[in-house]
């Protein structure tokens, strides 16, 4: 048995700690293993009317999951207005992450999932980090290029070599060493979180129709064939680059077990067109396990009951699933 994960409930204006509160709820439908949250026990009082037990360690989850939703509390006097994010709000998601990343890697947490945040607020109480992923690389001591994005779903993994880069940048950034460096980071991954043996990496084209030999185009030529020249080489199964508007419609995903994309969108718009109400944000290539509900705080919705916990739900499945894994074995 694993530790219990922790849950970094994201901003506590937005729909993070709805979610968390019906993922406990749905438990034992979904078969989940315990897990608490960590942030502010008044955001969740605030949107449920379910049972909440403060506990002041993790080793108090595990025998109070059955009965509560176990809350490892950052602040007993936050204040908090559903769907209207502040400074204390972007601070206790901060102070939640911070924390949860801390337990993980002292190993009195089997995992971390993490809740929505906005960025925008962040930024506003000091935080530089592109996001939460390379937030928690760093805790954690693995260098930016050396921690993975990949988006997961019942039928498909994506991982966008180059994430939030405007589009103009993108041929610049994308090189043989990125590419090489993200598809060794994603087989390593497949293997130890997913337990595939042989993972099958199947890789977009930048350019329209994998830029029709170099007509319109050259990335592929100069950049992507040689990298899955050599990655070959290694003896990593990896294929392309295809016309990316043809590689997933369901026939062409059963040709591998995730697909390389140069931009983000090429890589998020099927993920989030075919799951995305069970999409999951892992994070490969670091000690612990990280995984995320791969949508935002939708501070829209927050504090209207609205909110749909599935991908939450299938972040905590996923993290226990890689947690097990690793450990055993590490046995």
């Amino acid at each position: 048995m694993i530790r219990p994960l922790a849950i970094s409930m994201g901003d506590s204006a937005g729909i993070g700690p709805e979610i968390t509160a019906k993922a406990w709820k749905a438990r034992e439908l979904h078969s989940l293993a315990p897990f608490f949250a960590i942030g502010c026990p008044a955001a969740v009082e605030r949107v449920w009317d379910g049972p909440v037990a403060r506990i002041n360690n993790p080793d108090e989850a595990a025998g109070v999951f059955g009965d509560a939703l176990p809350v490892l509390a950052v602040s007993d006097t936050c204040e908090v207005t559903p769907g209207n994010p502040d400074e204390a709000s972007a601070k206790a998601a901060l102070q939640s992450l911070e924390l949860a990343v801390g337990l993980a890697n002292a190993g009195a947490a089997g995992g971390v999932v993490t809740g929505p945040v906005s960025k925008v607020q962040l930024y506003k109480i000091g935080f530089t980090h592109p996001g939460q992923t390379e937030f928690v690389a760093e805790r954690c001591g693995i260098a930016p290029e050396n921690a993975v994005m990949m988006l997961a779903g019942p039928t498909l993994r994506v991982v966008p070599m180059t994430v939030h880069e405007p589009l103009a940048r993108v041929p610049e950034l994308l090189t043989i060493d990125l590419v090489l460096t993200k598809a060794r980071v994603t087989a390593r991954g497949l293997l130890r979180n997913f337990g595939i043996e042989r993972p099958r990496l199947a890789f977009a084209g930048l350019n329209p129709h994998a830029g029709e030999s170099g007509e319109i185009g050259r990335e592929e030529i100069d950049v992507l064939q040689p990298a899955i020249a050599r990655l070959r080489e290694e003896g990593i199964d990896a294929i392309g680059p295809f016309a990316a508007d043809a590689m997933f419609h369901a026939r062409a995903r059963a040709g591998y077990d995730a697909a390389l994309c140069p931009t983000h969108d090429q890589a998020l718009i099927p993920i989030k067109t075919l799951h995305f109400d069970e999409g999951v944000n892992i994070t490969l290539g670091l000690p612990i396990v990280r995984t995320s509900p791969d949508h935002g705080t939708a501070f829209g919705i927050a504090g209207k009951d609205a909110a749909n916990p599935g991908a939450m739900i299938a972040a905590i499945k996923m993290a226990a699933s890689a947690a097990q894994r690793r450990a055993e074995a590490a046995a």
